[in-house]
């Protein structure tokens, strides 16, 4: 579970806080006033700081303030607990920075439910790609382990840009980047309204879709003409006339390329059939290579 700091001057709340924090299984350092905070932070930057905003020199407010200004440790959320009901008192706490508040006296259940919501708030906040917003790496895997434990078929669909490299290298990495948030935009798009869809980004121009099994071929259809409408805008108009550019392929050798388009990897899940990611990533290298062959439509299936 995660490691929580908790500061506050009362010995008695101090110690109910921390009982009830480990009791949901959370590791809990404890201070005793802002100071020790402060330090305790510095040291070994815990998941999460809970403060009291009475608690002497320096106060609650001060402590998250500080936190907050420090771009080592701002990114820790920042849950300040104020016995003031006032909107000014709460309105100070948003000021400093504080992620939430609590006044005093509170529910148990409250806290931990605030406790849960911030830590999930800060895990998808720091696994998202900088780049386009997406859920990155360690968000597929447990979206993927999620639909493998229902057991039920579904689909994976792995999107990436074809002859990325050389389109960067011709076109600049300004239009790269914006090839790449088009193509996330594009992708996402097909997930609006779509509770059973999730979309993440796994890195530079690769993509990745899940979705119930017979929908994976249509969403990435619907992903690829998004793109392919959108990525002229952020092109030189001669470039979109021609539809083609040129520029050095691996080997060194400067020849034409038609203009970058979404290519996708259809693959079919079957949970008993399952056996690791390792084989999940040799099945989409293969589907990935029959949908970038000449003559193929950019889009490939498998079934795992």
């Amino acid at each position: 579970m995660s490691e929580i700091l908790f500061a506050d001057d009362d010995e008695a709340l101090r110690r109910m806080v921390g009982e009830l924090l480990r009791h949901a299984g959370h590791t809990v350092r404890l201070a005793e006033n802002g100071t020790l905070a402060l330090a305790e932070v510095r040291r070994d930057a815990p998941d999460l700081v809970i403060l009291d905003y009475r608690m002497g020199t320096p106060d609650g407010f001060t402590v998250c303030r500080t936190i907050k200004d420090d771009p080592r440790v701002a990114h820790v959320p920042v849950l300040i607990l104020t016995g003031e009901s006032r909107m000014e008192d709460r309105l100070g706490g948003f000021e400093a920075g504080a992620d939430d508040y609590l006044a005093k006296p509170f529910d148990a259940r409250e806290l931990l439910a605030r406790v849960t919501a911030l830590l999930r708030q800060a895990q998808r906040a720091l696994d998202r790609n900088p780049t386009t917003g997406l859920p990155g790496g360690a968000a597929i895997e447990r979206e993927i382990d999620r639909r493998r434990a229902e057991g039920q078929p579904f689909a994976v669909v792995y999107f990436d840009l074809d002859d990325f490299k050389p389109f960067a290298d011709r076109f600049g990495f300004a239009v790269a980047d914006e090839a790449i948030r088009e193509a996330g935009r594009s992708i996402a798009a097909t997930a609006e309204g779509r509770t059973d869809t999730f979309v993440g980004h796994v890195g530079g121009d690769d993509f990745v879709l899940a979705c119930p099994a017979d929908a994976g071929r249509e969403l990435a259809r619907i992903a690829r003409a998004r793109f392919s409408q959108a990525l002229p805008h952020h092109l030189p108009k001669d470039a979109v006339r021609a539809g083609v550019y040129r520029a050095e392929d691996r080997a060194g050798v400067e020849r034409e390329f038609p203009l970058t388009r979404l290519s996708a990897a259809v693959i079919r899940v079957q949970p008993a059939r399952w056996t690791t990611l390792e084989h999940l990533g040799e099945v989409v290298a293969e589907a990935k290579q029959r949908a970038k062959s000449p003559g193929a439509t950019g889009i490939a299936e498998a079934e795992l």
